[in-house]
């Protein structure tokens, strides 16, 4: 069977086979393309941004400061896999927090891409479910996180958005978690 992937610049055959699927180790359908800083798959053999590895358990402490610096760097995409990781990992009641977490990390992600309908409903939709973890807990700062600062953020955010702020600049836009 011939190559079917996609070719670089210089007309080298991409390294996935023709028809075969990327997979993980364990064997599972996983998309292998290198992505940009904001998760955008690239051609196979561009060089793109070093993924976050998946199911990884850190502290709370520890995703709030990884998500922060992810943030910081401009890649909300990843930052939305470190709070994808604690809502998966972390205790049941916790888990609309970071739930929450990771749709502002990607409504910001889809507001840079452009994605004016999508970032906007991420931003809101997740200021909403911190907002009502917040009330039904009645944690105001749990880990140190702003809370009602932060659904402030992606609100205004989202309203700039749709207002017409075109894309946003990921690095400049993005939240302080404490």
């Amino acid at each position: 069977m011939a190559d079917t992937g996609t070719a670089s610049d210089d007309g080298v055959p991409s390294p996935r086979p023709g028809g075969a699927r990327d997979r993980d180790s364990e064997g599972r359908a996983r998309n292998a393309r290198p992505r940009d800083g904001l998760g955008r798959p690239l051609p196979y053999g561009t060089p793109g941004v070093a993924r976050q590895p998946e199911g990884v358990v850190r502290t709370p402490r520890e995703t709030v400061a990884e998500a922060q610096a992810l943030l910081d760097a401009g890649r909300p995409f990843h930052a939305h896999e470190v709070f994808e990781d604690a809502w998966k990992s972390g205790p049941p009641r916790e888990r609309t927090l970071w739930r929450g977490l990771a749709q502002l990390a990607v409504g910001l992600t889809h507001a840079a891409r452009g994605n004016v309908t999508g970032g906007a409903r991420l931003l809101r939709r997740g200021a909403g479910a911190v907002e009502e973890w917040a009330a039904d807990t009645g944690e105001r700062r749990p880990y140190g996180l702003e809370l009602g600062r932060l659904v402030t953020w992606a609100r205004e955010l989202a309203g700039a958005v749709e207002a017409g702020a075109g894309p946003v600049d990921a690095r400049e836009r993005a939240p302080r978690l404490r």
